[in-house]
Order: structure tokens, then sequence, then C-alpha cells
């Protein structure tokens, strides 16, 4: 199994930056992708970004050219940087790992303001 734990969100003015991090514990080595998810009120959960084990990295059309995802495998964890935050990125933010074995493990979540 693998525990993830998400940090980093809070309230933010329209335009700034945050940076979540989420960190891995457990059976690491059987991680292969990691992404962070976002669902807001009334809304579906959707994916944000990816990172792929070699690097690879996706977005969401939405994303694109504000946010960076990297990832720290020395430190088992994830990252997602977030620039020129808009209102609409309010949502609570999910770290996720696809295992090597097909399952998947979610975080908490953290919860991501952006006021106008």
């Amino acid at each position: 199994q693998v525990q993830l734990v998400e940090s980093g969100g809070g309230l933010v003015q329209a335009g700034g930056s945050l940076r979540l991090s989420c960190a891995a514990s457990g059976s690491i080595f059987s991680i292969n992708a990691m992404g962070w998810y976002r669902q807001a009120p009334g809304k579906q959960r959707e994916l944000v970004a990816a990172i792929g084990s070699g690097g690879s990295t996706n977005y969401a059309d939405s994303v694109k050219g504000r946010f960076t995802i990297s990832r720290d495998n020395a430190k088992n964890t994830v990252y997602l940087q977030m620039n020129s935050l808009k209102p609409e990125d309010t949502a609570v933010y999910y770290c996720n790992a696809h295992l090597r074995t097909g399952a998947v493990s979610w975080g908490q979540g953290t919860q991501v303001t952006v006021s106008s």
C-alpha cells in the first residue's frame, strides 16, 4: 500500500501562486505514475496534471502554461506549482498514485481557494 499526504493549500488572491506537495510513503517502489486531481463543489473530480515514472507530463487544457507538475524521487514527493491562479481554480486538490499492480491510491485532499 501507498499512503499520500498533501500539503500547501490555502487562500490566495487571483493572480497569485501556491505550491502543493504530495509526500508518498509505504510501498513507494510500486508507484508508477502520479497526478493531481481537483474537485470543485457540485462538479466531478477532474485531472489537473500527471507525471509518469520517466518524467513525462500531461496537463488539463485549463491549466496549461500556468501549472507545473514535478517529481522528486529522492524525497518521494510530487509537487504542483500553480501560478496565475484564477477563482475557477478553487477546489479540493487530491494527489493520486497509480501502482504497478493496477491499484490506485489517493490522498485526503487539500483545499485551494482563489479570491477575486
